[in-house]
């Protein structure tokens, strides 16, 4: 590993700007893709055909569908167009989308409202434009700020959701989703700051420059493994809490408090031990951290669970899973050509959108035909398999310049 290089990692004010803006519009987006989740298979049984559980299914899942079919397409586009228009239109359609479900009078109407929320994939535009404005040496932790407020949201929305929904149902959800949609647009044109100029002038690669990277595919097949273990946990921990003593209505009570811890000991681990150049050794052990979580759970699944034990096995994946959040977009920005760093972006978020749909339906069948543990061993299996991709990988040496 080459040395630590001594460079300034304060943030600069036109850096603060553009993490901050971004963050913001990350999470006004994912607030209202949340705040539907807790409630969302109990509030379509008042549905006409909410007596279906595959339909249920299929309008809950369509969202990740079209959102990773489309994510590289987005990528693409905003390397060729710009990535503000790209975010500003994809804004534009995931509002569109957000009203069709908020006035969807039947579930087939809630499916193709939620396939229109998916279709607008901005996550490589958000991400690449954060790239193309901080520097790499800060870049960690600008990614790390949007990985923060996702997971704040995420927190919230189950402190939220109930109580919400008990007052305005799941239509009033998806009417308060565009209204952050619309807000997340106007951030977009008053307080993200202009995009570079070199941006618009460079040469640009091509999705074939992205694909023949083995740096970059060994970060899409992590980000896939890790979305797809993440949802798996949460298709059997909810029973598990439950089998512990704990309520559904206070599960919350368990996940905040995780959450947030998770988030002061990134910030204590992540940031200075990158600056002194060990930021691959950070990686590997948050992935072994991971790992030995579902093997914990696989533990705690076979015999009977209590309440602290899960809430630690909880606070671990957290830590584990936040370091991971933060800083694989932040490598997939580093090592991506600049020209195609929107397609390598867009090709990163589809795998991590894939995982999450693999996940759920993996994970759905594991534990319907053969249990929990067969899904937390399958899950330990993945993630060692992951700590074998990543062992090869190299840290990009940090630069002065965006």
């Amino acid at each position: 590993m080459s040395a630590p290089i001594d460079l300034d990692t304060s943030m600069t004010p036109q850096e603060r700007r553009s993490s901050a803006s971004l963050a913001l519009i990350f999470a006004l987006r994912m607030l209202g893709l949340f705040l539907v989740l807790p409630v969302f298979a109990l509030e379509t049984r008042k549905y006409p055909g909410g007596e279906d559980p595959a339909l249920v299914g299929m309008a809950m899942g369509i969202y990740g569908l079209t959102q990773g079919l489309l994510q590289i397409p987005f990528g693409m586009a905003s390397d060729r167009f710009g990535r503000k228009p790209v975010m500003v239109l994809g804004l534009v359609i995931f509002a569109v989308g957000s009203a069709m479900a908020a006035w969807a009078p039947t579930l087939h109407w809630l499916v193709a409202g939620r396939a229109l929320q998916g279709a607008g994939a901005i996550s490589a535009a958000v991400t690449a434009l954060l790239a193309d404005q901080t520097r790499d040496v800060v870049r960690t932790k600008a990614m790390a700020l949007i990985g923060a407020s996702i997971g704040l949201m995420f927190a919230l929305s189950l402190v939220l959701s109930p109580m919400l929904a008990s007052y305005v149902g799941l239509h009033g959800l998806f009417a308060m989703t565009a209204a952050f949609a619309l807000g997340g647009i106007a951030v977009v044109l008053w307080w993200v700051p202009p995009e570079p100029v070199q941006h618009v002038d460079q040469a640009r690669g091509g999705l074939l420059d992205v694909l023949r990277h083995p740096a970059l595919l060994r970060l899409d097949f992590g980000v896939f493994v890790l979305h797809a273990v993440q949802l798996a946990m949460w298709v059997a921990l909810p029973a598990m809490l439950v089998q512990a003593g704990l309520a559904s209505d206070h599960h919350w009570q368990v996940y905040l408090p995780a959450v947030l811890a998770s988030f002061f000991v990134m910030g204590a681990t992540l940031f200075p031990l990158e600056k002194r150049g060990y930021l691959r050794a950070v990686f590997l052990v948050a992935i072994g951290l991971t790992g030995l979580v579902q093997l914990g759970l696989l533990v705690c699944s076979g015999a009977a669970p209590t309440v602290w034990a899960l809430g630690l096995l909880l606070f671990v994946f957290f830590c584990g899973f936040n370091v991971l959040e933060a800083s694989q977009p932040s490598l997939a920005s580093r090592v991506a050509p600049a020209s195609s760093r929107g397609a390598a972006l867009g090709v990163y978020n589809t795998l991590q959108s894939l995982g999450f749909f693999a996940g759920g339906a993996i994970g759905g069948w594991l534990v319907k035909s053969a249990g929990p543990q067969a899904l937390f061993a399958t899950s330990t299996v993945a993630m060692l398999a992951w700590l074998a991709v990543a062992w090869p990988m190299r840290a990009p040496v940090a630069t002065r310049a965006a």
